[in-house]
Protein backbone atom coordinates (compact mmCIF):
# COMPACT_ATOMS: atom_id res chain seq x y z
CA UNK A 1 0.00 0.00 0.00
CA UNK A 2 0.75 3.40 -0.81
CA UNK A 3 0.52 6.69 1.77
CA UNK A 4 -1.90 6.01 4.12
CA UNK A 5 -3.16 6.60 7.97
CA UNK A 6 -5.03 3.36 8.18
CA UNK A 7 -2.60 1.99 10.65
CA UNK A 8 -3.21 4.53 13.18
CA UNK A 9 -7.17 3.73 12.84
CA UNK A 10 -7.61 0.25 12.49
CA UNK A 11 -9.76 -1.70 14.10
CA UNK A 12 -7.68 -5.19 14.29
CA UNK A 13 -9.68 -8.45 14.69
CA UNK A 14 -9.74 -10.49 18.02
CA UNK A 15 -7.55 -13.19 16.66
CA UNK A 16 -5.59 -13.29 13.61
CA UNK A 17 -4.02 -16.86 12.37
CA UNK A 18 -3.43 -18.19 8.93
CA UNK A 19 -6.60 -19.65 7.33
CA UNK A 20 -6.78 -22.46 5.10
CA UNK A 21 -9.98 -22.17 2.25
CA UNK A 22 -11.10 -23.53 -0.78
CA UNK A 23 -12.56 -21.93 -3.92
CA UNK A 24 -16.13 -22.58 -4.24
CA UNK A 25 -16.60 -20.72 -7.66
CA UNK A 26 -15.44 -18.29 -9.52
CA UNK A 27 -17.89 -15.61 -11.59
CA UNK A 28 -17.00 -12.94 -13.94
CA UNK A 29 -19.17 -9.96 -12.85
CA UNK A 30 -18.51 -6.94 -15.61
CA UNK A 31 -15.67 -6.73 -17.93
CA UNK A 32 -13.22 -5.61 -15.11
CA UNK A 33 -14.10 -7.48 -11.88
CA UNK A 34 -14.27 -11.06 -11.30
CA UNK A 35 -15.94 -12.77 -8.43
CA UNK A 36 -14.25 -15.20 -6.67
CA UNK A 37 -16.10 -17.16 -3.36
CA UNK A 38 -14.14 -19.39 -0.79
CA UNK A 39 -15.04 -21.19 2.05
CA UNK A 40 -14.75 -24.77 3.66
CA UNK A 41 -11.70 -25.97 5.94
CA UNK A 42 -11.02 -23.10 8.26
CA UNK A 43 -14.07 -21.23 7.39
CA UNK A 44 -15.17 -21.13 11.00
CA UNK A 45 -12.26 -19.61 12.09
CA UNK A 46 -12.78 -16.28 10.14
CA UNK A 47 -15.20 -13.42 12.10
CA UNK A 48 -16.91 -11.00 9.97
CA UNK A 49 -16.63 -7.15 11.35
CA UNK A 50 -18.29 -5.49 8.20
CA UNK A 51 -16.96 -2.27 7.15
CA UNK A 52 -13.96 -2.14 4.99
CA UNK A 53 -12.16 -5.51 6.88
CA UNK A 54 -9.51 -6.45 4.41
CA UNK A 55 -6.87 -9.56 4.49
CA UNK A 56 -3.88 -11.17 3.10
CA UNK A 57 -4.35 -13.56 0.35
CA UNK A 58 -1.67 -16.25 -0.02
CA UNK A 59 -1.96 -17.73 -3.53
CA UNK A 60 -0.24 -21.47 -4.17
CA UNK A 61 2.31 -21.17 -7.09
CA UNK A 62 3.12 -24.72 -6.41
CA UNK A 63 1.56 -27.99 -5.13
CA UNK A 64 2.72 -27.25 -1.51
CA UNK A 65 3.34 -23.73 -1.76
CA UNK A 66 1.39 -23.55 1.13
CA UNK A 67 2.51 -25.44 3.84
CA UNK A 68 5.45 -23.22 4.81
CA UNK A 69 3.20 -20.17 5.54
CA UNK A 70 3.30 -18.78 9.00
CA UNK A 71 0.68 -18.80 11.16
CA UNK A 72 0.59 -15.64 11.51
CA UNK A 73 2.34 -12.39 10.17
CA UNK A 74 4.83 -10.21 11.78
CA UNK A 75 8.11 -8.52 10.81
CA UNK A 76 10.47 -12.11 11.76
CA UNK A 77 7.68 -14.25 10.56
CA UNK A 78 7.39 -11.83 7.19
CA UNK A 79 11.41 -11.96 7.09
CA UNK A 80 10.78 -15.89 6.83
CA UNK A 81 8.50 -15.51 4.14
CA UNK A 82 10.74 -14.31 2.08
CA UNK A 83 13.17 -16.50 2.35
CA UNK A 84 11.03 -19.21 0.23
CA UNK A 85 12.29 -19.70 -3.19
CA UNK A 86 10.31 -17.56 -5.77
CA UNK A 87 9.05 -21.18 -7.64
CA UNK A 88 7.17 -21.80 -4.55
CA UNK A 89 6.16 -18.62 -2.59
CA UNK A 90 2.66 -17.98 -2.59
CA UNK A 91 1.47 -14.74 -4.31
CA UNK A 92 0.42 -11.73 -1.09
CA UNK A 93 -1.78 -9.36 -1.99
CA UNK A 94 -4.10 -7.98 0.19
CA UNK A 95 -8.09 -7.32 -0.40
CA UNK A 96 -11.38 -6.74 1.55
CA UNK A 97 -14.26 -9.17 2.09
CA UNK A 98 -16.58 -8.12 -0.91
CA UNK A 99 -19.67 -10.35 0.71
CA UNK A 100 -19.30 -12.66 3.81
CA UNK A 101 -22.52 -15.54 4.18
CA UNK A 102 -23.04 -17.51 7.26
CA UNK A 103 -24.92 -19.87 5.21
CA UNK A 104 -23.90 -20.50 2.04
CA UNK A 105 -24.65 -23.80 0.00
CA UNK A 106 -21.12 -25.38 1.02
CA UNK A 107 -21.27 -23.23 4.56
CA UNK A 108 -20.15 -20.05 5.31
CA UNK A 109 -18.37 -17.90 2.22
CA UNK A 110 -16.60 -15.28 1.19
CA UNK A 111 -16.93 -12.98 -1.95
CA UNK A 112 -13.50 -11.42 -3.03
CA UNK A 113 -13.86 -8.87 -6.10
CA UNK A 114 -10.37 -8.84 -8.01
CA UNK A 115 -10.01 -5.54 -10.61
CA UNK A 116 -9.24 -6.73 -13.82
CA UNK A 117 -7.21 -5.20 -16.22
CA UNK A 118 -8.48 -6.17 -20.13
CA UNK A 119 -8.86 -10.32 -21.05
CA UNK A 120 -4.97 -11.22 -20.30
CA UNK A 121 -3.44 -8.21 -18.38
CA UNK A 122 -3.02 -7.67 -14.55
CA UNK A 123 -0.66 -8.96 -12.19
CA UNK A 124 -0.78 -13.04 -10.55
CA UNK A 125 -3.59 -12.36 -8.77
CA UNK A 126 -5.81 -11.20 -11.38
CA UNK A 127 -4.15 -14.18 -13.61
CA UNK A 128 -5.31 -16.80 -10.72
CA UNK A 129 -8.68 -15.04 -10.50
CA UNK A 130 -9.61 -15.61 -13.94
CA UNK A 131 -8.12 -19.24 -14.19
CA UNK A 132 -9.19 -20.82 -10.63
CA UNK A 133 -11.16 -23.97 -10.37
CA UNK A 134 -13.31 -25.64 -7.54
CA UNK A 135 -11.15 -27.06 -4.82
CA UNK A 136 -8.53 -24.96 -5.57
CA UNK A 137 -7.23 -23.82 -1.75
CA UNK A 138 -5.96 -20.14 -1.00
CA UNK A 139 -4.57 -18.99 2.35
CA UNK A 140 -6.02 -16.05 4.16
CA UNK A 141 -5.17 -13.69 7.20
CA UNK A 142 -7.88 -11.54 8.47
CA UNK A 143 -6.45 -7.98 9.10
CA UNK A 144 -9.41 -5.97 10.44
CA UNK A 145 -11.05 -3.12 9.49
CA UNK A 146 -9.84 0.61 9.01
CA UNK A 147 -13.24 2.47 9.02
CA UNK A 148 -13.17 3.75 12.13
CA UNK A 149 -15.40 7.29 12.90
CA UNK A 150 -15.18 8.95 15.80
CA UNK A 151 -18.58 7.89 18.28
CA UNK A 152 -22.25 9.17 17.18
CA UNK A 153 -20.60 10.59 14.13
CA UNK A 154 -23.55 9.85 10.81
CA UNK A 155 -22.38 12.22 8.13
CA UNK A 156 -20.02 10.60 5.70
CA UNK A 157 -17.95 11.18 2.63
CA UNK A 158 -16.69 8.51 0.84
CA UNK A 159 -15.01 8.43 -2.28
CA UNK A 160 -12.80 5.40 -4.09
CA UNK A 161 -12.08 4.17 -7.38
CA UNK A 162 -12.22 0.52 -8.58
CA UNK A 163 -9.68 -1.05 -6.47
CA UNK A 164 -11.66 0.36 -3.04
CA UNK A 165 -15.06 -0.65 -4.64
CA UNK A 166 -15.30 -3.75 -2.24
CA UNK A 167 -13.96 -1.61 0.39
CA UNK A 168 -16.91 1.32 -0.24
CA UNK A 169 -19.58 -1.34 -0.95
CA UNK A 170 -18.99 -3.07 2.48
CA UNK A 171 -18.75 0.21 4.52
CA UNK A 172 -21.83 1.36 2.66
CA UNK A 173 -23.96 -1.91 3.89
CA UNK A 174 -22.69 -1.52 7.61
CA UNK A 175 -23.31 1.90 8.39
CA UNK A 176 -26.93 2.36 10.00
CA UNK A 177 -29.82 3.79 8.11
CA UNK A 178 -29.53 6.83 9.95
CA UNK A 179 -25.94 7.89 8.37
CA UNK A 180 -26.14 10.47 5.61
CA UNK A 181 -23.60 11.75 3.22
CA UNK A 182 -21.84 11.20 -0.17
CA UNK A 183 -20.14 8.22 -1.91
CA UNK A 184 -18.53 8.50 -5.00
CA UNK A 185 -16.95 5.24 -6.44
CA UNK A 186 -15.08 5.83 -10.28
CA UNK A 187 -14.91 3.01 -12.44
CA UNK A 188 -13.37 2.14 -15.98
CA UNK A 189 -16.74 1.60 -17.80
CA UNK A 190 -20.43 2.16 -16.95
CA UNK A 191 -21.33 -1.63 -17.10
CA UNK A 192 -19.07 -1.68 -13.96
CA UNK A 193 -22.20 -0.57 -11.84
CA UNK A 194 -22.42 -2.92 -9.16
CA UNK A 195 -25.29 -3.41 -7.05
CA UNK A 196 -25.16 -1.83 -3.54
CA UNK A 197 -26.84 -2.17 -0.14
CA UNK A 198 -26.36 2.00 1.44
CA UNK A 199 -28.54 3.83 3.73
CA UNK A 200 -31.47 5.78 2.11
CA UNK A 201 -29.73 9.22 3.35
CA UNK A 202 -26.75 9.00 1.70
CA UNK A 203 -26.10 9.77 -2.30
CA UNK A 204 -24.16 7.20 -4.07
CA UNK A 205 -22.64 8.41 -7.24
CA UNK A 206 -21.22 6.15 -9.62
CA UNK A 207 -18.54 7.88 -11.92
CA UNK A 208 -17.20 6.41 -15.38
CA UNK A 209 -13.94 7.32 -16.37
CA UNK A 210 -13.01 8.97 -19.66
CA UNK A 211 -11.01 6.45 -21.92
CA UNK A 212 -7.71 6.91 -21.47
CA UNK A 213 -8.03 9.29 -18.25
CA UNK A 214 -5.39 8.56 -15.09
CA UNK A 215 -7.57 6.49 -12.89
CA UNK A 216 -8.57 8.52 -9.89
CA UNK A 217 -8.86 11.75 -11.32
CA UNK A 218 -12.25 11.52 -11.86
CA UNK A 219 -13.18 11.20 -8.30
CA UNK A 220 -11.02 13.20 -7.17
CA UNK A 221 -11.97 15.82 -9.22
CA UNK A 222 -16.15 14.96 -8.10
CA UNK A 223 -14.99 15.15 -4.42
CA UNK A 224 -13.59 18.68 -4.89
CA UNK A 225 -16.67 19.92 -6.04
CA UNK A 226 -19.21 19.03 -3.25
CA UNK A 227 -19.61 21.81 -1.06
CA UNK A 228 -17.54 21.76 2.39
CA UNK A 229 -19.61 20.16 5.07
CA UNK A 230 -20.77 22.58 8.13
CA UNK A 231 -21.25 20.05 9.87
CA UNK A 232 -18.88 17.26 11.33
CA UNK A 233 -18.37 14.32 9.03
CA UNK A 234 -16.07 11.51 9.00
CA UNK A 235 -14.13 11.74 5.38
CA UNK A 236 -12.87 8.12 3.92
CA UNK A 237 -10.75 7.75 0.75
CA UNK A 238 -9.17 4.49 -0.75
CA UNK A 239 -8.21 3.47 -4.20
CA UNK A 240 -4.89 5.14 -6.26
CA UNK A 241 -2.20 7.15 -4.25
CA UNK A 242 -2.35 9.97 -5.98
CA UNK A 243 -6.65 10.03 -5.49
CA UNK A 244 -6.19 9.40 -1.05
CA UNK A 245 -3.10 11.94 -0.97
CA UNK A 246 -4.71 14.74 -2.99
CA UNK A 247 -8.39 14.14 -1.83
CA UNK A 248 -7.10 14.22 1.76
CA UNK A 249 -5.12 17.45 1.26
CA UNK A 250 -8.18 19.21 -0.25
CA UNK A 251 -10.47 18.09 2.84
CA UNK A 252 -7.76 19.15 5.52
CA UNK A 253 -8.21 22.59 3.51
CA UNK A 254 -11.47 22.56 3.69
CA UNK A 255 -11.81 22.64 7.22
CA UNK A 256 -11.72 18.87 8.23
CA UNK A 257 -9.83 17.69 11.13
CA UNK A 258 -6.59 15.17 10.13
CA UNK A 259 -8.72 12.90 12.41
CA UNK A 260 -11.74 12.82 11.28
CA UNK A 261 -10.04 11.63 7.50
CA UNK A 262 -8.66 7.89 6.80
CA UNK A 263 -7.11 7.39 3.44
CA UNK A 264 -5.15 5.06 2.27
CA UNK A 265 -3.66 4.60 -1.36
CA UNK A 266 -4.42 1.26 -2.37
CA UNK A 267 -1.84 1.53 -5.56
CA UNK A 268 -0.27 3.86 -7.67
CA UNK A 269 -1.11 4.83 -11.01
CA UNK A 270 2.36 5.17 -13.69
Amino acid sequence: MARQNMTASRIKPGTAELLTLRVLRRERISAHFSRVTIGQEDVAGFTPMGFDQWFRLFIPVAEDSLSRLPRTLNALSYAKYLTIAKTTRPVLRNYTVRAHRPDGPDGPELDVDFVLHGDEGGGPAATWARSCTRGDAVAILDEGIGFNPAPGRDRFLLVADESGLPAIAGVLASLPDTATGHALIEIPEDDDRQPLVAPPGVEVGWLPRARGAVPGRTALAAAQDLPAPNTPVHAWVVGEAGLAVSLRRHWVRAGIPKNDIMFCGYWKAR
